[in-house]
């Protein structure tokens, strides 16, 4: 799901999806019971639990409310910036075009990453039944 105009099941009036590596990070914008709106960050990693032998996401999410949104983008602004002053080889026009950029990925590429990993699942499953017996 990248952007959406329409009330969603949980108040979900916006949604963004940013891919980053092994992260996964949402951007939901919401309503409350009183159709104010607040943002929701969620930040999703896929895990392996040993155990079961199995994938699951672990997830953090952050609650931000309209009154904290002046403070919270001043904050990252100044850190932003921090990062840019005192690390600047990360931000050098050479390494941002080696670098895939958020505007690189395309929904073809999530599509065929998520089929690679349902069939990576699929064959280690059958891996697992072929141990069996």
């Amino acid at each position: 799901m990248e952007d959406q105009g329409s009330k969603g099941p949980r108040g979900e009036v916006f949604t963004k999806t940013i891919r980053a590596g092994k992260r996964t990070y949402f951007f939901d914008v919401k309503t409350t019971r009183s159709e104010e709106f607040y943002l929701t960050i969620t930040e999703s990693k896929r895990r392996f639990d040993k155990d079961n032998e199995k994938f699951f996401y672990e997830k953090h999410k952050l609650f931000l409310y309209p009154e904290d949104f002046d403070k919270f983008t001043d904050a990252m602004d100044e850190a932003f910036a921090f990062i840019k002053t005192n690390n600047p080889e990360d931000f050098s026009e050479e390494e941002q075009e080696q670098k895939p950029g958020m505007d690189d990925v395309k929904f073809e590429d999530l599509d065929s990453e998520k089929d690679k990993t349902e069939q990576d699942d699929s064959k280690s499953n059958e891996d697992n039944e072929d141990k069996e017996e």
